[in-house]
């Protein structure tokens, strides 16, 4: 006869055994999960994750306003004799433009200390910014947009709630030394039209912006890119210096040479031109 299967019953130390490893395990699992040097960890890889995210899109809001300010200043450029009032009242549009849809991206990014975190992100964007709104109100005006007149067009575009956004000095004196290269081109586009007179001026208010930043630049802590402006500066206003002493020296016969191609005009030919 076959035996009757037996039924072996599980004692009552193993299961209890089995029972406090399934809670220690738990307890050891929860104690994981809520260990606080993780969470910290967690935490600082979230902040930088946002954080180059918003640097992202700080760099595309930049790129747009270097490229928007620099249609302002070709803007600027189409300047005349006879149509500086229509060309100058274009390009305050398009300067509203930059600053009300562009730079106003900014603003909303930028809060508290991610002017200085980000400001590698914006500066460059910044400085052409400068670039194009000096530029314009020296032709509106014959005179130098300072940084508080920046910082006050740009006040209406933040919170009140919150810290506006404000152009640094540094930005703000790098850009600066860009214009004197814009007034070099406009200067000597203005004497090929004639208007000898607006190009010395132009020369004057060049040597004076020089003169100013070398007293400053030996102070600004980003030297080398500033030493390179600097020297173009000072190529600027040699160019701009030159072409106004031929027109005094030679008269009116020196004119219609500028911007020809005439390779054996020694001081100002085609190739001296930057573009």
């Amino acid at each position: 006869m076959a035996s009757k299967p037996q039924h072996h019953r599980p004692l009552a130390g193993t299961t209890q055994a089995r029972q406090r490893t399934t809670s220690t395990n738990s307890t050891a699992a929860a104690s994981i999960d809520s260990n606080p040097m993780k969470d910290a960890f967690s935490k600082y890889a979230n902040y930088l994750n946002d954080l180059n995210d918003k640097r992202e899109r700080v760099v595309k809001a930049s790129r747009d306003v270097t490229m928007n300010s620099k249609k302002v200043i070709f803007q600027v450029h189409r300047i005349g004799k006879h149509n500086k009032e229509e060309v100058l009242e274009k390009a305050e549009k398009d300067l509203a433009v930059v600053r009300d849809q562009y730079i106003s991206r900014l603003v909303k990014e930028l809060q508290g200390t991610d002017f200085w975190k980000l400001r590698q992100a914006y500066s460059p964007g910044v400085q052409e910014y400068i670039e194009a709104a000096t530029l314009f109100n020296f032709c509106k005006t014959g005179t130098l947009l300072n940084l508080d007149g920046v910082n006050a067009a740009l006040q209406p575009l933040s919170d009140p709630s919150m810290e506006p956004l404000q152009i640094n000095m540094l930005d703000y004196i790098l850009g600066l030394a860009d214009l004197t290269g814009e007034l070099m081109r406009l200067a000597i586009g203005r004497i090929s039209d004639g208007e000898v007179e607006f190009a010395n001026k132009i020369c004057t208010f060049v040597r004076e912006i020089y003169r100013e930043m070398t007293i400053v630049a030996p102070e600004i802590d980003d030297s080398s890119d500033m030493k390179s402006k600097m020297d173009t500066m000072l190529q600027s206003v040699k160019k701009i210096e030159n072409a106004c002493f031929s027109v005094h020296v030679r008269g009116s016969e020196y004119i219609p040479h500028l911007g020809s191609a005439d390779a054996s005009f020694p001081l100002l030919g085609e190739d001296d031109i930057e573009r």
